[in-house]
């Protein structure tokens, strides 16, 4: 096998494209795309987004402490990236994709009521990292849409939401599952 070195980068792929939301009014309502996200803690549940300082919601955020992670599938592909390439400076983006903002539950602020699974959010740090700062949060509340759930479990069942995902500069849908947690070391029946 060869392999050859290029330039340092974030290959880390793939991400999700998720849509984040933020704002306390509907004056203030904003919506923009980010993959620069994950999971950092499971008790307490914690995650993190990283914004560039000059986006529009960066401001949002940093003065509310709060955001929405909205995630995204195939319907929503159109609204996600026409979201990440304009601006809430000039743009009112719920009302030019038709999307529709629904109060959160915990959080004072909005999720994307299109959206299959919403993630209420509250800030606990900002870290300067460079290109972007890093939202550590913690996770106060999730919103799930309940065609998505197992009536039988109470589990969200996340490969009936065709959820999508971002690939170096593309958008993809996600595949046929291969294995589950834990399946390579199950004793054989």
């Amino acid at each position: 096998m060869s392999k050859q070195s290029f330039k340092p980068g974030t290959m880390i792929y793939p991400l999700p494209a998720a849509m984040i939301s933020c704002g306390k009014s509907e004056e203030e309502y904003n919506i923009f795309t980010v993959s620069w996200i994950g999971t950092i803690c499971s008790d307490p549940a914690m995650c993190y987004i990283s914004v560039r300082p000059s986006r529009h919601s960066y401001d949002i955020i940093k003065r509310n402490g709060e955001f929405v992670i909205n995630l995204t599938n195939e319907a929503l592909a159109y609204a996600t990236d026409w979201c990440g390439v304009r601006s809430g400076r000039d743009y009112n983006k719920f009302k030019e994709m038709k999307l529709t903002p629904m109060k959160t539950e915990v959080i004072d602020s909005v999720i994307i009521e299109e959206s299959p699974l919403s993630i209420e959010c509250k800030v606990k740090q900002i870290i300067p990292l460079g290109s972007h700062d890093m939202f550590i949060a913690e996770v106060v509340n999730v919103m799930a849409d309940e065609k998505y759930m197992d009536k039988e479990t109470g589990a969200f069942l996340l490969s009936d939401a065709k959820l999508m995902a971002y690939n170096h500069g593309a958008y993809y849908k996600i595949g046929e599952k291969i294995g589950k947690f834990g399946w390579s070391v199950q004793k054989k029946k």
